[in-house]
């Protein structure tokens, strides 16, 4: 319950120093209402010293002991203002984020733009239960942060809040402030560890070449048998999948023939997941191959082609099928 109840409070914190907005427009430029300043634990002990050392100069009335303690002080404020500078006027730019697979690590990309003839020291961005990304950025110039993300499930995986920080130069006060850029990255679905070989267009009998087979039209795999050309090999797909047996890439020269992976092809006791991750696969081996495949999904029809944006786009729909539409 109570820790339900911090992070309750601490949402709503995030809300009210985000001043509403969940998701900002570029540029994002750190002014002073939204930069948070506190000290750190060396900056209580510091305060702590400088108070012993006051009582102890009135006390002894230490002319010297007056000039040392009221330079530590002017030192403390200076550095103060500093880490403050330090954060103060930084502009934060969102990057882009490269697609991943449900299970591996999402990177965004975030860009830190500095428009003063000083350089920037010590600035870390923080995402929630991830490690600190810190980096310098130079005087006039910019600096890219690549924060890690896991990427548990398909569909969009939008990027937290991002807390950024410094202690610079002394580390007597933490300086913060939020940011909530409007990034996002794609998550496809995770392919199957197994799965049977890519799908025979009919007529493709294992073993036994069509009449009219050229190099031109995919037909299929089927297991590799002693005299088949090296070249119609799957080379790529047996890289992917060393378990497996080597499988030979069957052609036929109908053009009308074409590799189809169909959802309502598959076993009708997997699930929608199940399925996902099996199309998935099919369509990263048919990519490795080199062959011209098409995918048809409830609702969705797209046509054989071979080429990476092809690639992308299935896997795309595969990522998205079943999740609420955009907004």
């Amino acid at each position: 319950m109570v820790r339900a109840l911090r992070a309750r409070l601490r949402r709503g914190f995030f809300r009210w120093a985000l001043r509403g907005r969940t998701a900002e427009r570029p540029p994002i430029v750190f002014t002073q209402q939204r930069i948070y300043v506190l000290p750190s634990g060396a900056g209580v002990a510091f305060a702590v010293m400088l108070v012993l050392n006051l009582v102890g100069t009135i006390n002894y009335n230490l002319s010297l002991g007056y000039v040392w303690t009221f330079l530590l002080m002017g030192m403390g404020v200076l550095a103060i203002l500093h880490t403050f500078r330090n954060l103060a006027r930084l502009e934060l730019l969102p990057g882009r984020c490269l697609p991943v697979f449900a299970g591996q690590e999402a990177v965004f990309g975030v860009l830190l733009v500095n428009h003063r003839d000083t350089p920037r020291y010590n600035l870390c961005l923080n995402l929630p239960q991830q490690p600190a990304y810190c980096l310098e950025v130079p005087a006039r110039g910019q600096a890219e942060a690549l924060l890690g993300l896991p990427a548990r499930q398909r569909g969009w995986l939008e990027l937290p809040l991002i807390t950024l920080t410094t202690t610079w130069p002394l580390g007597l006060v933490r300086v913060w402030a939020y940011a909530a850029p409007a990034l996002r990255c794609l998550v496809y679905p995770t392919p199957a560890d197994t799965a049977p070989p890519l799908p025979v267009v009919p007529g493709a009998a294992a073993g036994m070449p069509l009449p009219g087979r050229g190099t031109e039209d995919f037909a299929g795999l089927r297991g590799h048998q002693p005299g088949d050309p090296l070249r119609h090999v799957a080379w790529k797909v047996a890289a992917r999948q060393e378990h497996l047996a080597l499988q030979t890439k069957l052609f036929s020269g109908a053009a009308a023939q074409s590799l189809w992976l169909d959802w309502d092809a598959l076993p009708a006791a997997l699930g929608i997941e199940q399925r996902l991750s099996l199309l998935t696969r099919w369509v990263c081996d048919a990519y490795a191959a080199g062959v011209s495949w098409g995918v048809r999904l409830p609702g969705v029809v797209l046509k054989p082609a071979s080429d990476a944006a092809h690639y992308h786009l299935c896997l795309k729909h595969l990522a998205l099928y079943g999740l609420p539409a955009e907004t």
